[in-house]
């Protein structure tokens, strides 16, 4: 769908967690070679959520400073609420119902959680213009925010993360505009938890061809051919980061080079943090773009989707940011290591 009447995002907020935990710790305690699996991956460290982080908490943190750096958004005027997660706290009752009256917005609120594994946010976000372009909200809250779980010594343990994003959307004041957006889906059973699971079931390289490059690449061709762009005509490009290496391979294969894709890739430094993950990336790009630069972003989930999005930067974007702290890269360097045994001790006791 090209994007013909202006709408975009105002402003955007992360939360992520200060604990971190190193994949060579995780190795080490499954007895593999030191740097093998982190080499493998390209990830060397995760986050770790503490006692008191989980989906609300990080959603509820994002958002707040989102809230913060414009304070030109009327709280009251925010009539959608979206929250992706795959881990939200509870099976039957809202995250996003906590969120309303910890955040203080209006209770006269379109509002609901989703689920669409790692694409939930970027899901979230799509709803969110959708409401602002259709009249029916003036500003829009998109979430997206996860604790990912794993069962310990499974290949999910050493990426499996947390951290939050959220972005408010209005069609004034404009940091980042959309100029077009698609998604595409298929049955392709990749990753699942069935009730009564604790940690989510997958089927190894299944996961890569024909689930995570297949759609990435079919939505992603599907928006550069709707809008008639190169990957030359593009300053940033964004795949979501299970890993270091599908990103890098899917950008490779679309015409993309490295110097295109490498200032999404924070999940080296932060793991997969599954719903948040390219919010989060794209906040990272964010960050350092300057005015007048396209950035295309794919996001995935499994099951299976992607979500794709063309956007480029105005100029109130930096003139903004010029006003703002806490980036992503300072939460990042401010993370503190903690060890194997704290690692597994924090998620037992949650």
């Amino acid at each position: 769908m090209i994007c013909s009447s202006p709408v975009g995002i105002v402003s955007y907020g992360t939360h992520i967690p200060s604990l971190v935990v190193s994949l060579s710790e995780i190795e080490k305690s499954h007895h593999k070679p030191i740097g093998s699996v982190s080499a493998a991956l390209q990830v060397k460290q995760k986050t770790v959520p503490n006692l008191d982080e989980d989906t609300i908490t990080m959603a509820y943190e994002s958002a707040l400073q989102a809230l913060e750096r414009d304070p030109n958004v009327d709280k009251e005027k925010i009539q959608a609420l979206f929250v992706g997660s795959e881990s939200h706290p509870y099976a039957v009752k809202p995250s996003g119902s906590v969120l309303i009256e910890a955040l203080n917005l209006s209770p006269y609120i379109g509002m609901a959680d989703l689920q669409f594994a790692c694409k939930a946010g970027t899901q979230s976000l799509q709803i969110c213009f959708s409401y602002v372009l259709s009249g029916m909200a003036q500003y829009a809250l998109a979430i997206g925010s996860d604790t990912a779980q794993s069962k310990v010594g499974d290949v999910l343990e050493y990426t499996a993360a947390a951290g939050a994003a959220s972005f408010i959307v209005g069609n004034d004041s404009i940091i980042l505009k959309l100029l077009a957006t698609n998604s595409y889906a298929t049955d392709t059973p990749d990753f699942w938890r069935r009730p009564m699971e604790e940690y989510p079931q997958h089927t190894g390289r299944f996961t890569g061809e024909p689930a995570y490059f297949h759609h990435i690449e079919a939505s992603t061709k599907k928006i550069l051919g709707e809008t008639g762009l190169k990957p030359s005509d593009i300053d940033f490009c964004i795949f979501h980061t299970p890993n270091g290496i599908f990103p890098r391979l899917i950008a490779k294969k679309l015409g993309f080079t490295d110097e295109q894709v490498a200032p999404g890739l924070i999940v080296e430094k932060i793991g997969n943090c599954y719903a948040a993950m390219t919010m989060l990336a794209l906040s990272a790009v964010l960050d350092v773009a300057q005015k007048n630069q396209k950035i295309l972003l794919t996001s995935y989930g499994s099951g299976a989707g992607a979500d794709s999005f063309l956007f480029e930067t105005t100029e109130l974007l930096v003139e903004k940011r010029n006003t703002w702290h806490d980036f992503v890269n300072d939460k990042i360097t401010h993370g503190k290591n903690v060890t194997y045994s704290g690692y597994i001790n924090l998620i037992d006791r949650k």
